[in-house]
């Protein structure tokens, strides 16, 4: 990047305006530097965690993305003078409590519960495990997107021996760790809670059982199975046990070293919980941040096992990679809905950031999300000319485009495209081909379905029929900007459609409301809104545009779409 800040008389630097940049990755960067200027150390981890109960959802993917940027921000602020490591960690050694709403063969998981994941059937067929299964799902979305990070399995950790100091650490500090963990539980659960879980021997289940006795110095425990009160000493090492997840993660945080971890809001607790044992260890818990959590379309927390909300896979359906990781940059600490109404905007205001970028400073460049989503390296916008200006064609407009031209064919859109620009090609463009491509499918998938088309009144039909006059008396080139001139001009005479507290607004010269082109996109395009009119109708056509008024004026669109209503539920042809 070059652009400098125009209201400064020295060009900032980019490190100068990354130590004044208010963006919330800069601002958590900053906890780092700050906790690396205390310790003087030389490397920073950062940590993000993986239950794979569950298929990997997008939640997972978010909490990789934002640490990514984070990442990211620090090494701008250190001149990528510190060495840093992302740790992708999957608790893996985890016994499984029900089964997934979401996999095949769930009698055959159902035989296992209670098992690390790494111990159950791959209920897909295609893994060793189920949790070898989940885990190699979660690595394949995150090489797609290219992060940079190092896979850890929970099951590999603990039987290499790779936790062994800090497990026999914990053991030693058994008091200390109860003493942190007791007081947040109820007091039948404290009767029998032990920050220990031994692996049954013969079951292989995880089990949750009181702890009968500690021995510290030869490193194991003692307990009885319940179900057939028979006595085992377990070694707390090797793989022979594990952690209760708390501890767990306040034991990853201390054996690893993790400087830097994001954490849900509903996790706020055990973040504090697990914090307190790092300090019992002797060592500093990590910096951190916390997420508001997604929610579906009804409103309630997404998750793993129950499989609501949008799927990684289904978002890629229908937009691309950038979209998703803008969703997961915005008001990371707002909760939002994620489901599928939401990709469209998110598409769009992707789009919009990534044309405003060229034009920015170097300080506004450094609030740009699409500067944190492509590591400082944004790709240049793909702009159709047209009349010596550059156009940056919406998601909204394809949509509408589909939907005029009643086509699922993106080749269909492209005639449209090249039409209003001619030198434009899937060649010369790449990025808005997988657009045109994306928007079909969400066209032919929620778009089309949903559509709502309304006759005119008479006044509609009046100022409808006043506007395909006009229209056939403009040019054939005619810009953008005066086709919508020309449609407020339609519409400024009529009452309905006038608005006298408009921005300079007179009772000679009233403004012209939303009504008008709210009217325009229920009656064409069956939507309660869309994208500027005049745009719309110099990429659709004069004639087109013309024709399409006709239809609507003659009940056609309509008709049209209670066939297609009617073919689709399977009740005519």
């Amino acid at each position: 990047m070059t652009a400098s800040d125009d209201r400064s008389a020295t060009p900032l630097t980019l490190h100068a305006a990354a130590n004044i940049a208010s963006a919330w990755p800069f601002e958590e960067a900053r906890k780092i530097v700050a906790r690396v200027a205390r310790t003087g150390q030389s490397e920073v981890i950062f940590e993000t965690g993986y239950g794979p109960s569950g298929l990997p959802h997008i939640g997972t993917f978010g909490e990789v993305a934002r640490t990514t940027m984070v990442r990211h921000a620090f090494r701008i602020l250190t001149d990528d003078k510190i060495k840093t490591r992302l740790i992708a960690f999957s608790d893996d050694m985890d016994g499984l409590r029900k089964v997934p709403d979401n996999v095949p063969n769930k009698d055959m998981i159902a035989a296992h519960l209670g098992k690390p994941l790494t111990q159950i059937p791959d209920p897909f067929g295609t893994h060793s495990s189920f949790g070898a299964h989940n885990n190699a799902r979660l690595r394949g979305f995150l090489d797609e997107f290219g992060f940079d990070y190092e896979f850890a399995s929970a099951t590999d950790y603990y039987t290499s021996g790779r936790f062994d100091a800090a497990l026999l650490h914990i053991l030693a500090r058994y008091e200390a760790v109860m003493a942190i963990m007791l007081p947040s539980f109820r007091q039948e659960r404290a009767a029998t809670y032990s920050p220990f879980l031994p692996i049954h021997p013969k079951t292989g289940i995880v089990m949750q059982v009181p702890i009968e006795i500690v021995d510290a110095a030869a490193g194991e425990i003692a307990w009885n199975d319940p179900a057939t009160n028979e006595s085992f000493v377990t070694r707390v090492t090797g793989g022979h046990a594990k952690l209760q997840w708390k501890p767990d993660w306040a034991m990853r945080w201390y054996a690893l070293g993790i400087d830097y971890e994001m954490a849900g809001k509903d996790l706020i607790d055990s973040v504090k919980l697990s914090g307190e044992i790092v300090r019992a260890l002797g060592g500093v818990p990590p910096e951190g941040f916390n997420y508001e959590l997604f929610l579906d379309e009804k409103g309630q927390k997404i998750s793993k096992s129950k499989g609501n909300g949008l799927s990684i896979e289904e978002w890629l359906t229908y937009a691309s990679p950038e979209s998703l990781s803008l969703f997961m940059y915005q008001k990371p600490s707002a909760a939002k809905r994620l489901y599928f109404d939401v990709i469209p905007r998110t598409v769009d205001d992707y789009l919009t950031f990534l044309e405003a970028y060229p034009r920015q400073d170097l300080k506004e460049q450094l609030g740009n999300p699409v500067w944190h989503i492509h590591a400082g390296n944004p790709p240049a916008p793909e702009l159709l000319r047209h009349e010596g200006r550059g156009t940056a064609i919406s998601f909204g407009m394809l949509l509408n485009l589909a939907a005029v031209a009643n086509s699922e064919d993106p080749q269909v859109l492209w005639g449209f495209l090249r039409r209003y620009a001619p030198d434009v090609t899937p060649q010369t463009h790449p990025q808005l081909d997988k657009l045109i491509v994306y928007a079909v499918r969400y066209f032919r998938d929620f778009v089309r379905p949903s559509k709502t088309y309304r006759a005119p009144d008479e006044v509609e039909r009046e100022a409808l029929e006043m506007l395909s006059h006009v229209l056939a008396g403009l040019p054939h080139d005619v810009s953008a900007e005066d086709i919508q001139t020309a449609l407020y001009d339609i519409a400024r005479p009529i009452p309905r459609y006038q608005d006298l507290k408009a921005k300079s607004a007179t009772p000679e010269r009233p403004g012209v409301s939303n009504e008008w082109f709210n009217m325009l996109y229920q009656v064409l395009l069956g939507e309660s809104r869309g994208p500027r009119f005049g745009s719309f109708v110099a990429l659709y056509g004069l004639s087109e545009t013309r024709r399409l008024i006709a239809d609507a004026l003659a009940g056609e669109l309509i008709r049209r779409h209670a066939e297609f209503l009617a073919e689709r539920n399977g009740n005519g042809a």
